[in-house]
């Protein structure tokens, strides 16, 4: 019942060149409508149509730089992470799959807790999530996807008001797994975001998988502009051969040239915008 469900809401919901993006999309189809991963065609749809809202006239998101996405084969894409509520990722996939030329999907790998989160981790899992390991983001990798990895963490989300923009302790794994498939990491900037739900505390209580609970002034995120830069591709395969990914000199090198290239990404987009409404 809920393919169908998902199926009627994409057709209600997506306009006929948002329906044709979805038909090219590259599925692996098991051969029961659903990836190895549970991803489902139909529910791709149904994530394009129920955060449109927010896309389109909420956070009214801006972005550029779309033809740094590789047309075809794996790459990992790396980002910020902020906002209290994880509500920069869900953008960032729709900005892909609505923007990405030819149509695809970055596939998110997410924080251990998120896939057992009920009915969400079901629902984020048929739109193309994966658990966070590293046997799913090799295998994805393996087989020539784009996968969506920020190395902040909950961290990065649960950062404080007054460090916004600062990036928070930057995990190596993303470039590890870039070594080591050769995949080139494109960079993305994502401001707007870190004003979205300030954070004052939060209470170390966990609650339906989630770490813990945030305090904030505001009940809800405030309808801030986001603005999404991608930046040009690290060409890992040109820069490591793939037996580097053992070597954690070669891996934290590798990293730093990521955080870099985010940092100045966010720079560009906080120098650029007109305010933090606009």
């Amino acid at each position: 019942m809920l393919p169908v469900f998902a199926r009627a809401i994409s057709a209600a919901g997506l306009n006929p060149e948002q329906r044709e993006r979805i038909k090219q999309l590259s599925f692996a189809d098991a051969g029961h409508g659903y990836d190895a991963f549970g991803m489902h065609r139909d529910f791709v749809g149904m994530g394009l149509v129920i955060p449109a809202g927010l896309y389109d006239s909420y956070f009214r998101v801006q972005s550029r730089g779309h033809e740094h996405l590789p047309a075809k084969g794996q790459a990992v894409v790396v980002a910020n992470h902020s906002g209290t509520l994880p509500t920069d990722a869900a953008m960032l996939w729709t900005d892909i799959v609505r923007k990405s030329n030819p149509p695809r999907i970055a596939r998110p790998v997410a924080d251990h807790f998120v896939p057992m989160m009920p009915v969400i981790g079901t629902v984020f899992a048929r739109g193309g999530m994966v658990g966070g390991s590293r046997g799913n983001a090799r295998a994805l990798l393996g087989a020539g996807e784009m996968v969506m990895i920020f190395p902040e963490g909950v961290p990065g989300i649960s950062k404080h008001f007054k460090d916004r923009y600062h990036l928070s302790d930057w995990r190596v794994g993303h470039v590890e797994l870039a070594i080591r498939h050769q995949a080139p990491v494109i960079p993305v900037g994502i401001v707007g975001p870190e004003e979205q739900m300030p954070q004052i505390g939060k209470l170390n209580v966990r609650l339906r998988g989630a770490p813990f609970i945030p305090l904030t002034p505001t009940p809800i995120p405030l309808p801030v502009r986001y603005h999404i830069l991608y930046g040009p591709p690290i060409p890992i395969p040109d820069l490591y051969r793939p037996e580097q990914a053992d070597d954690p000199g070669a891996v934290r090198e590798a990293a730093a040239r990521t955080r870099a290239a985010v940092e100045s990404l966010l720079e560009q987009g906080l120098a650029e915008r007109p305010g933090i409404f606009k």
